[in-house]
């Protein structure tokens, strides 16, 4: 299994049957307007003596999503599911995500399995073929079999385009449950004996919301985290920035392959609609940028490299590059929650690219904690989150931490470091697949709560 992933797709994600009947069966149909998830809700988002009532009357408790990221979308989805409440508060004004794609391994499919959406993710994606590893100057360094992995791991990694999976994700809640152009923060974080409260801005309105629960998936720099614990250092630079295109495909056909050389990094993945997705990794200051655009910088690393990179930086509308130094929580939060608010995704663990785990370890947080949240009655704040926290934060811990050797491993810069890396790595391919594999054991086998062949959370090697 290689590293960075992605694939674009769009689909028309509608909503089942099924989601419409819970929708209405749960009462999370009362916040419901007339917009769509992808605009602005336009209504005045205080709860009213009503909705009050109504909560009260079903029983039904209230959680507030802090982000429209994919962990805070599966989160919504999978608490949607048990019968909870959900609002997603977003601060930008649509959900249109950056042009880029999302590799979804085996521990996060079975993950979307639980929330009922693991099939419609694995038809509208790109399954990994047959790759490997390459030097720029185009020599195969290991060569990677698709099968094999997925036989070790029960099932391939996935490639598709991160709109997709938002649709999808959306596609599974209640019209309205997401508000965007609304600014969130954490106004009280609650305790057993008192909600929490949410502060809301939107065009200019302040609003108040109480919530039994709070899930802060605001990102790799969440004012969340700082506001519950102030005293972390929180996320630090890596050194490494990164680009992502998706682009048609070339003329000539290639393999899939990632290419490691000197203090650089490059990954190209064909999609499933004919389009290609490829990742840049190169070691630089923070903040930095080219002093003409991105394309040229990238042609400037790159440009040299083997078939298809020349071919695939031509296509690059300068326009449409992404760009994002890599941050990284390399000294783990003491917890992922407090009072009723929990932390999920970057906002607790973000972590480098190297073995792209970074959202598939989100969706992972939002099926756990909607396992120990539970469903409506018998919910103790403090007894269900200390239980997400022991779940979740050994495992991304270690996750984040191999992360971080495995990206110093690719960022080699002194020739003879570089050349000795190519050696090992050769070595290592010449003694079977199993052995490549092996660095992904704990991780991509990982299973759900319930799954009675979930190994132990914290087994990450």
């Amino acid at each position: 299994m290689e590293q960075h992933r992605a694939d674009a797709n769009d689909s028309d994600a509608r909503r089942t049957d099924t989601d419409r009947t819970d929708a209405h069966r749960t009462g999370t149909d009362t916040d419901r307007t007339d917009t769509r998830h992808s605009g602005t809700d336009r209504t005045d988002t205080r709860r009213t003596d009503t909705d009050r009532t109504d909560i009260h009357r079903t029983n039904t408790r209230r959680a507030v999503v802090v982000g429209a990221g994919i962990g805070g979308l599966t989160a919504a989805v999978a608490l949607h599911r048990r019968g909870w409440r959900v609002t997603v508060l977003e601060r930008s004004a649509d959900l249109a995500p950056v042009g880029a794609g999302i590799a979804l391994a085996p521990n996060a499919q079975r993950a979307l399995d639980v929330v009922g959406l693991g099939d419609r993710v694995r038809a509208l994606s790109a399954w990994q073929g047959d790759g490997g590893m390459r030097t720029p100057a185009g020599r195969w360094l290991v060569r990677t079999d698709a099968a094999a992995a997925a036989a070790r791991f029960g099932g391939p990694l996935v490639l598709l385009h991160r709109a997709t999976l938002v649709e999808i994700l959306t596609s599974a809640l209640p019209d309205g449950t997401v508000r965007t152009g609304t600014a969130a923060t954490v106004a009280d974080p609650g305790d057993d004996c008192r909600p929490a409260r949410v502060t809301a801005v939107a065009q200019g309105a302040e609003t108040e919301w109480e919530a039994d629960l709070v899930l802060a998936a605001d990102g790799i720099h969440s004012a969340t985290r700082r506001a519950l614990f102030p005293d972390h250092p929180g996320p630090r630079y890596s050194g490494r920035t990164t680009w992502r295109v998706v682009v048609p495909a070339p003329g000539r056909p290639f393999a899939p392959h990632e290419t490691w050389g000197a203090g650089r990094l490059w990954g190209t993945q064909p999609l499933k609609d004919g389009r290609v997705y490829a990742y840049a990794m190169a070691t630089a200051p923070e903040g930095a940028r080219a002093p003409d655009d991105e394309k040229a910088e990238l042609l400037r690393l790159f440009g040299d490299w083997h078939h298809p990179v020349p071919e695939i930086l031509a296509a690059v509308d300068p326009d449409r590059v992404l760009r994002h130094d890599v941050h990284h929580l390399i000294t783990p939060l003491p917890a992922y929650h407090r009072g009723r608010v929990a932390l999920l995704g970057d906002a607790a663990h973000a972590m480098m690219p190297s073995l792209g785990q970074g959202g598939n370890q989100a969706v992972e947080d939002a099926v756990v904690l909607a396992h120990h949240a539970g469903a409506d009655g018998g919910f103790t704040p403090s007894r269900a989150l200390a239980a997400y926290t022991a779940d979740r934060l050994p495992r991304t811990t270690a996750i984040v931490r191999k992360a971080a050797r495995i990206g110093a491993l690719t960022m080699l810069s002194a020739p003879p470091a570089v050349a000795l890396r190519s050696v090992l790595v050769g070595a290592a391919s010449g003694l079977g697949p199993g052995l490549l594999l092996k660095g992904f054991d704990g991780i991509a086998d990982w299973r759900p709560p319930g799954d009675p062949g979930r190994p132990d959370p914290s087994r990450v090697s």
